[in-house]
Order: C-alpha cells, then structure tokens, then sequence
C-alpha cells in the first residue's frame, strides 16, 4: 500500500514564485482552479504502479486533502491534513468502481470499504451515471455525469449521503467535481466545486499554489467549508 503520509513534508516545501511542489519523481498534467476556491494539482508519481494518479486540493489555508487512485478510478487512498485522517481501500470490495464499465455501458455502480485508524471501517455504495451530455470549460471538452453515495459505519448506520453532478475526462480518466447535496444526521447542504480554468505544463497557472475563484465568498461566509468534500470525485 501507498501511504500519502510519506509525501507530505515534499509537498508541504517551501513554494518558489507562488509555485506548487511536488515530490521528487512526480509530474503534473494539469491544475484545475475550482469555484470555492479551491485549486487542484492531477500528477503522475513513477515510483506508483502503472495507472495509478495522485491529487491534491489546496485552498487559501494551504493543502487540505491528497488522494491515489487506480486506472479504474478506484479509492486507494485518501489524507486529510486538517484532522490527520489517513483512509486506505479495503479490507471489504464488493463491487469495485469501474471507470471502464461507465465508459462502456453509461453507468457504473461501487460497493466497497475503507479503513483509517481515526474512524475504522467506513462502507461506501453509490452509483454513476453519464448523462449524455457534453459541455466545454476553458477549452476542455467535459461528460456529464450523475452520482449518489452513501457512507455507513461497520454496523450499517448511515453516517452521510450525497447526491449531485460531476464531470469525467475520457483521455485523463478521472472525475472532476461538480454540484452536490450532502445530507448527515444533524445537517443538509449544498456545495459548487465546479471547475473554471484549466492550466497545463507550460501555460500560466499551472501548478499554482493558491486558488483564485470565489475567495471573497469563502471567507466572509459565515458557513463552514467541508474539506475534503464528500462526492465521487474527491473521495472515491
């Protein structure tokens, strides 16, 4: 197992020029300005094994979440700096995620568990789906599509759900984040992680390390951010 631990004091260095590090050994392929001012940083690490991807989300507070994913788009693992939290696939995969069946037949159902030593075992099921349509942001041509997730403890309690619309790249084979509802026990809200600029190696913005798009909003809601952001493409 890859433990994101390990990377955090590389990508915590010092920034040159207002510059995002990433460890030795990784390349990024795009960094992606969201609204809720949130930037994000897709890379590549040669030590990882072969169609594995890394991401990083940042706000204006720094780093605030890390996740690995495989070629099929499945949750290998996932860190959390604001509370420390470190979750890992498994031990319980019923029904693995398949970015290959979404492709191939529109929808593409998940059954599986995760594992932290802050929380235990958390069991997430949901369900995506391609809506046929298509839609362009900063020149990047985008697929619709729609999800719903729900996560229960080890005894089947139902900790949080959620619902929305996210975004998929056929060529860089992630999700990218969207609009959603997120409904707990004590709470219900929306949120809009919409992507709104795309950076590629060379260009301006790429591997920025602060984020530009909905900061006055952000600081002077009164409403706290949740980061990391339960929705298919920032956890799953």
């Amino acid at each position: 197992m890859i433990r994101a631990a390990m990377f955090i004091s590389a990508l915590a260095g010092p920034a040159a020029a207002q510059t995002f590090n990433l460890p030795q050994g990784c390349e990024g392929y795009v960094t992606i300005q969201k609204r809720e001012c949130t930037v994000t940083h897709n890379f590549i690490c040669a030590t990882d094994p072969e169609g594995y991807q890394r991401r990083v989300d940042l706000t204006q507070a720094g780093m605030v979440y890390m996740s690995t994913i495989d070629a099929e788009t499945q949750w290998v693992e996932s860190y959390s700096p604001l509370s420390g939290e470190t979750e890992i696939l498994g031990p319980v995969i019923e029904d693995p995620a398949s970015f290959s069946d979404l492709l191939e037949v529109g929808a593409d159902s998940w059954n599986f568990s995760t594992t932290s030593d802050q929380v235990g075992v958390t069991q997430f099921t949901g369900l995506d789906r391609l809506t046929g349509r298509t839609v362009v942001i900063d020149g990047v041509q985008l697929e619709e599509t729609e999800y719903e997730m729900t996560a229960r403890n080890i005894s089947g309690q139902e900790l949080w759900r959620s619902e929305g619309g996210e975004f998929i790249n056929r060529d860089w084979r992630v999700f990218l984040s969207g609009t959603r509802q997120v409904t707990t026990a004590n709470d219900s809200y929306s949120r809009d992680s919409t992507p709104v600029e795309f950076s590629f190696p060379g260009e301006p913005g790429f591997l920025a390390a602060e984020p530009i798009y909905d900061c006055d909003v952000i600081l002077s809601s009164a409403d706290p951010v949740d980061i990391p952001l339960p929705t298919r493409a920032s956890a799953p």
